[in-house]
């Protein structure tokens, strides 16, 4: 339970996707709440962020355990009922900041050690919250508003999708204070928007409006209202197969670690031990079948889907 006198805040939202089917589904709400600071993080920020985004990703790998029955059918110690009633609940996460901005950057009057930060010992990686966000298996989805500045750029790159409204603006102050990023800016950066873009922005150190930010790419969309359209992204998400959207996040992820032909490898692998698990399981393409012919769905003009 979080209070208004926490840096971060926590709030799990029922999703309406799933309100009335007996499947209840949720996103959990993160929010810097340092709004009188443009939500600078210190060390107890991040070490808030690290363990919120570390006790998230355990949560979704328990749930993706596999509690098999015994040979006979029966499971006695109802380990998989309870799992079946648990499984799949948090679908989404949502990264926000309290007030005009998402995050102005570290709070250089207590910043966070950057040796620790840097470094890539598990003790220390247990404390970097972009290191535990990169384990979250569900979609994180940013909604930004007013400044994401340098750690706060960091941060966001580290979300899955980046929604932000017209006063969003970003920008990588590093070289301006002589500081080296270490969590991805110099990587995820150009991933998003292009080596050549990527270096303009952190060579120069310039803001980056709105505007510009989603014609680059940076936002994937633009909106009057991040948060709500985070909402209704999370809601998109939760009208889907769980499970899929997991697999097909680690799938994405995986294969931006290597080059195009390792990952559409890494795809296939990953695909075979999908399709091994669930064929012959008698719901998953009997679902497809269901819907692609219900008549009374709502459909897209022209589309047979």
């Amino acid at each position: 339970m979080t209070s208004a006198n926490d840096v971060v805040l926590t709030k799990r939202i029922t999703l309406t996707q799933s309100q009335g089917d007996g499947d209840e589904k949720e996103a959990l709400l993160i929010t810097l709440n340092r709004p009188s600071k443009n939500n600078c993080f210190n060390t107890r920020v991040c070490h808030e962020l690290a363990t919120i985004f570390h006790e998230v990703a355990n949560e979704i790998k328990l749930h993706d355990a596999v509690v098999r029955p015994t040979d006979d059918g029966s499971d006695d110690d109802g380990r998989l009922q309870r799992r079946m009633q648990q499984k799949n609940k948090l679908v989404a996460v949502i990264f926000t900041g309290a007030g005009k901005s998402f995050c102005a950057g570290a709070d250089l009057s207590n910043p966070p050690n950057p040796l620790h930060q840097s470094s890539d010992l598990p003790h220390h990686l247990r404390w970097n919250p972009v290191h535990q966000m990169g384990r979250v298996g569900v979609p994180i989805i940013g909604a930004l508003s007013g400044h994401v500045i340098t750690g706060g750029f960091e941060l966001a790159l580290a979300c899955d999708i980046l929604v932000g409204d017209s006063t969003t603006s970003f920008r990588d102050t590093h070289v301006k204070f002589g500081l080296a990023p270490c969590w991805g800016l110099s990587q995820r950066l150009s991933r998003r928007i292009g080596p050549g873009r990527a270096r303009l922005v952190s060579f120069t150190a310039q803001p980056v409006n709105a505007v510009r930010a989603y014609e680059w790419g940076l936002l994937d969309e633009l909106v009057d209202d991040s948060l709500g359209r985070a909402v209704e992204l999370a809601n998109a998400v939760a009208a889907n197969d769980p499970l899929m959207v997991r697999r097909y996040k680690r799938a994405i992820v995986e294969g931006s670690y290597v080059n195009h032909r390792m990952g559409l490898q890494r795809e296939r692998e990953l695909g075979l031990a999908h399709y091994m698990e669930i064929v012959g399981d008698g719901h998953t393409f009997e679902g497809a079948k269901e819907y692609i012919t219900d008549d009374g769905r709502p459909r897209l003009s022209e589309s047979k889907l």
